[in-house]
């Protein structure tokens, strides 16, 4: 994930959370020729051109002091070859060049010894080996199912897990899948950026105004509206629920979303807004959901918004994706593994939700934020240390 991208994600945060006590560079993912040649004339672009070609000025600060953004070269786009040796070789250069921007920043910086964390880059697997860091880490924070990904991806994450010293996934079923290939695997559930979302508690914080003109109550989704989603059985629950509001909030996908649900009088889809609009969003909500498919991909999934939700005291229906969840929720949370019960669901939370369980929400919520995972993979990595200067002595 891009360091400016309007999306939040895992990387990011733990980014953020890992600056409270240590030196962080956020390495950019690359922007290749094809990139330049689109971009050249835009003024972001433009503004950044510098840095692509000087190490001397790959470095930017953030708002974080011990927080800093690493801006790699340009380089050459590949992933139109066919999998095999050509690729492999012009793979190489590529990881070469990003190599040797981190290597000059680092000697510049005065830094001799690094835990090398790759978040789910799984198309420049050599890297970490290459800069011989003190500990390299490879965090899988997903399924791979896009075919762009799969392409190549395939062979280099398999490169990846085996190479890591460590490897750190946020569900169990991705734990189960590299543990058999890498035994220092760990699983770190996803957790949230609470302190963002418990905005919405603000008594004076004004609702969002897509609201303005939409029936109460309101059931409402925050995140991309896409193949994920269960559909079929969202079309049985919003059509028993006609005089309830269905808002979805977020960027949607028209290729991955049925005819129906742009034609229901009683959906309403936001479009893209910013995260930082989120907490007046959820504020907005009588209830969230997150109405995922059950299939192999969503069982590997440990949703952010899950607990953004919580802690913003949203009262929160989930289909039954993952049964990780559960072990983070104390009972917190209703799950449903169909429509009935889904409406059901609906209908108890809004005739028997009180103070005392909004509470609990909140209390769930501050179990699983990203300061308590950041201290949690700190500690993996002091544990990775200590084994692999063991294992030297």
């Amino acid at each position: 994930m891009r360091f400016d991208s309007p999306i939040e994600a895992t990387s990011l945060f733990l980014a953020r959370n890992f600056a409270r006590n240590n030196k962080v560079y956020y390495i950019e993912y690359p922007l290749t020729i094809k990139d330049y040649i689109s971009n050249r004339k835009s003024a972001p672009f433009m503004a950044m051109k510098k840095r692509f070609f000087n190490a001397d000025e790959a470095l930017i600060d953030t708002s974080l002091s011990n927080l800093k953004k690493l801006v790699l070269p340009i380089i050459a786009p590949i992933n139109f070859l066919p999998e095999g040796k050509l690729f492999r070789i012009f793979l190489k250069m590529n990881e070469y060049a990003i190599i040797k921007r981190i290597k000059k920043v680092l000697k510049k910086q005065g830094i001799k010894d690094i835990v090398f964390i790759n978040s789910f880059n799984f198309h420049y697997p050599g890297i970490g080996k290459a800069l011989k860091p003190a500990l390299n880490i490879y965090q899988c924070v997903d399924p791979m199912i896009m075919p762009y990904d799969m392409k190549h991806g395939i062979t280099s994450e398999l490169q990846l897990v085996k190479e890591s010293d460590m490897v750190i996934c946020t569900s169990k079923a991705l734990y189960e899948e590299k543990i058999k290939v890498n035994p220092n695997t760990y699983f770190v559930p996803n957790a949230a950026d609470v302190s963002h979302s418990s905005k919405a508690l603000d008594e004076d914080l004004p609702i969002h105004p897509i609201f303005e003109k939409l029936a109460k109550p309101v059931i409402g989704f925050f995140g991309s509206i896409e193949r994920r989603i269960d559909f079929d059985l969202m079309q049985s629950v919003i059509n028993s629920n006609t005089d309830k509001s269905f808002v979805f909030a977020g960027p949607y996908f028209p290729e991955h979303i049925p005819e129906w649900f742009f034609n229901t009088p009683n959906v309403y889809l936001s479009g893209s807004l910013p995260y930082a609009e989120m907490p007046q969003v959820l504020k907005g909500f009588d209830i969230a959901i997150i109405p995922f498919k059950k299939d192999e991909v969503s069982a590997t999934i440990f949703p952010l918004k899950l607990f953004e939700y919580l802690g913003a005291g949203n009262p929160v229906i989930v289909t039954d994706f993952n049964p990780d969840l559960k072990d983070y929720t104390y009972g917190a949370v209703s799950f449903c593994s169909n429509a009935a019960e889904f409406n059901e669901a609906i209908n108890s939370i809004l005739k028997t939700d009180t103070p005392e369980k909004k509470a609990e929400r909140l209390a769930v919520a501050q179990k699983n934020t990203w300061e308590i995972r950041a201290d949690e993979i700190e500690a993996l990595i002091e544990k990775g240390l200590k084994q692999k200067a063991g294992a030297k002595a």
